[in-house]
C-alpha cells in the first residue's frame, strides 16, 4: 500500500499552507482524494507528480572533494582516494568527479558552484549529495528544492 499524507502533513512536505491545498482542491489544480468521512488526503504518486519527479528517471552521481588551500593540494589525492573506496565498497558507480582549492569562507570555487548549480536544477528530494572532510564522519544530506 502506498504512502497517504494528511492534509496537513502534505502542505508541510510541499512547504504550502492548509488553506492553499483547500483552494487547489476546490479549483481542480490538485485535487485531493476523500475518505469516508470526506476528510482530504493525498498519496505519495501525488507528491511526486508534484515535486516533477520521475520515479525511475535516471540519476547521476557526482562527488565533490575539496582543500582549503593550494599548500593542501597532496591531500586532493588521498581525499579522492577513500571516496573512490566508499563508493566501491557500495557499489556506486561514479559519473563524475569535481574538486577545488579553495577556502570553505566564500563561493569563489568553480566546481561547487557548477555542483550546486546541477542540484538547483535536479529539484529532487532522491538525489543524494555525499562528502567527506578530513577527519570527520560521512556526511549524507537529502537536497531539495526548497533548502
Amino acid at each position: 500500500m502506498k504512502r497517504t499524507y494528511r492534509l496537513n502533513e502534505f502542505a508541510q512536505l510541499i512547504n504550502r499552507s492548509v488553506k492553499t491545498l483547500q483552494k487547489w482542491d476546490r479549483l481542480g489544480t490538485l485535487k485531493a482524494h476523500r475518505t469516508i468521512t470526506n476528510r482530504r488526503y493525498y498519496t505519495y504518486d501525488q507528491y511526486l507528480e508534484y515535486m516533477r519527479i520521475r520515479p525511475n528517471s535516471p540519476k547521476k552521481v557526482v562527488v565533490y572533494f575539496r582543500v582549503s588551500s593550494a599548500t593542501q593540494k597532496d591531500d586532493l589525492q588521498f581525499q579522492r582516494q577513500a571516496l573512490e573506496t566508499f563508493c566501491t565498497a557500495r557499489g556506486v558507480a561514479v559519473d563524475d568527479w569535481l574538486y577545488d582549492v579553495g577556502s570553505g569562507l566564500n563561493y569563489k570555487r568553480k566546481n561547487f558552484i557548477k555542483l550546486m548549480d546541477v542540484i538547483s536544477i535536479i529539484q529532487s528530494f532522491s538525489e543524494r549529495l555525499c562528502g567527506l572532510r578530513k577527519h570527520k564522519k560521512m556526511i549524507r544530506l537529502a537536497v531539495s528544492d526548497e533548502v
